[in-house]
């Protein structure tokens, strides 16, 4: 499977964005979906992942009531509608899948086989 985020921008504090990630050359329905961020200068990190089939969700503490995951499977595409932006969440935002174990939501990076590339978020104050 192949992913393509985008979506993102420059932003003010405040600010409400939605990434999107979509899939092609498989269903999208086979995988779990993460999205991930990486800051300047720090490591990657777990935002939000969502399971094969929606059922089960799951929020880094940081980003907990103000990003929503979602997907539409017919659309082959995965959401990540982030509101209330802050500086902090300045980052490359990455989406990536994973086909084993579709019905949980895994955090660990290593467990994502399949990664799209970065779309930048830039949140000013």
């Amino acid at each position: 499977v192949q992913l393509q985020a985008c979506g993102g921008g420059l932003v003010q504090t405040g600010d409400s964005l939605r990434l999107s990630c979509a899939a092609s050359g498989r269903a999208l329905s086979e995988y779990a979906v993460g999205w991930f961020r990486q800051a300047p200068g720090k490591e990657r990190e777990f935002v939000a992942g969502i399971s094969s089939l929606g059922g089960n969700t799951l929020y880094a503490d940081s980003v907990k009531g103000r990003f929503t995951i979602s997907r539409d499977n017919a659309k082959n595409t995965v959401y990540l509608q982030m509101n209330s932006l802050k500086p902090e969440d300045t980052a490359v935002y990455y989406c990536a899948a994973h086909s084993w174990q579709t019905i949980v939501v895994v955090t660990p990076t290593t467990n994502y086989d399949y990664w799209g590339q970065g779309t930048e978020v830039t949140v000013s104050s």
